[in-house]
């Protein structure tokens, strides 16, 4: 009689620090059970934390993978889940199978910001299913979704790759970058930009010309003003803490756009972060500080909550380009690890330094 099937599955889940990693606890309850209704017990699933190192050409090095799988007794399917960025042929790569090694690599940004829980899912199923870790028939399109179109390899083997659209894909990684970059605890590394600004944007409480200007400003003028502070900021926080990347050779041109368009809009989330309580803050000192009766008396205007409004935008503006121009992030902040550019290099640098 020949050998019996091998039955259960030991998949193993490895995640890049940050973002993935929290991704990967989150859904690891689901993924198990998904597992258990697609394979025969037993079923193992272990999640571990790793980097995904690149190798000085930028293509992935999965030695590590490879050596991590032995220590858990050669699983039956390797799922790495990398915060990369990776391209194919200017479309954003979402997963990509490599059977040889019973490796999958799913690109975490190119799952985007938003209801991506199911599209991680779907997507690790999806490739745990083709690398076949049993011998018994699955049919993978279950997992598969309308607008995503798996490709197989020319060479007639079991290589496949997982690719979205360029411009709707683009845009999705981007968003799925800027989440990454996590800059909602990225904000608080501007508490030196925000004190600086706060010093300078406090005098607009003090200084009634400011209450002037800010009544005979138009609301438009006065948003314009507010944009206009906000994008110098960012400008200088990139320029001065040298945030923006040029690409190496040009096949990684659109890949580094993509790196600096999440630079930037994550930046800009963190200004409007930073805008937005400098507003709060002035509103509530000139609501203590400026008397009502004195307002009226020096615009000539009725004072309505509006106007103290219009002065604590203009005062934050002020502020803004006035002082947090010439601060930057707080010393300690470790400038590697705040944007996908930097992180990559610092991938390469452990790959050069090994």
């Amino acid at each position: 009689m020949g050998d019996s099937p091998k039955s259960g599955v030991n998949v193993l889940l490895v995640a890049d620090p940050g973002l993935p990693t929290a991704r990967a606890r989150s859904i690891q309850d689901d993924l198990q059970e998904l597992l258990d209704e697609e394979f025969s017990p037993p079923i193992t699933l272990n999640v571990q934390t790793a980097m995904l190192r690149l190798r000085p050409d930028n293509s992935l090095d999965l030695s590590d993978a490879v050596e991590l799988a032995r220590e858990y007794g050669s699983p039956d399917a390797v799922l790495l889940l990398t915060e990369i960025p990776r391209l194919d042929d200017g479309h954003p790569l979402i997963a990509e199978i490599f059977p040889d090694e019973r490796i999958a690599v799913v690109s975490c940004p190119t799952l985007g910001a938003f209801f991506s829980r199911r599209r991680v899912l779907d997507t690790l199923m999806a490739c745990t299913v083709r690398l076949k870790p049993t011998s018994e028939p699955r049919d993978p399109s279950m997992f598969d979704r309308s607008w995503l179109r798996w490709a197989q390899s020319p060479d007639g083997n079991d290589h496949s790759t997982l690719r979205a659209r360029r411009f709707t894909g683009g845009l999705r990684t981007v968003l799925g970058m800027v989440a990454g970059n996590e800059p909602v605890k990225t904000a608080p590394r501007l508490s030196s930009a925000l004190a600086a600004a706060a010093a300078t944007g406090a005098f607009g409480i003090f200084y009634n010309s400011i209450w002037v200007m800010s009544t005979y400003l138009s609301t438009p003028r006065l948003i314009g003003v507010g944009l206009l502070a906000i994008a110098a900021m960012t400008a200088w926080l990139i320029a001065s803490n040298g945030l923006w990347d040029s690409p190496e050779r040009e096949n990684l041109a659109r890949v580094v756009l993509l790196y600096n368009l999440s630079t930037v809009v994550t930046l800009v989330l963190c200004v409007l972060v930073l805008y937005a309580a400098l507003v709060l803050l002035i509103l509530a000192g000139g609501l203590i500080v400026i008397a009502p009766e004195y307002m009226e008396d020096v615009t000539g205007q009725p004072p309505v909550f509006t106007r103290y409004l219009d002065i604590a935008w203009l005062s934050a503006a002020m502020g803004v380009v006035a002082g947090a121009l010439g601060s930057s992030f707080d010393q300690r902040t470790d400038l590697k690890t705040l944007t996908h550019g930097q992180r990559e290099r610092q991938r390469k640098y452990t790959e050069e330094g090994s």
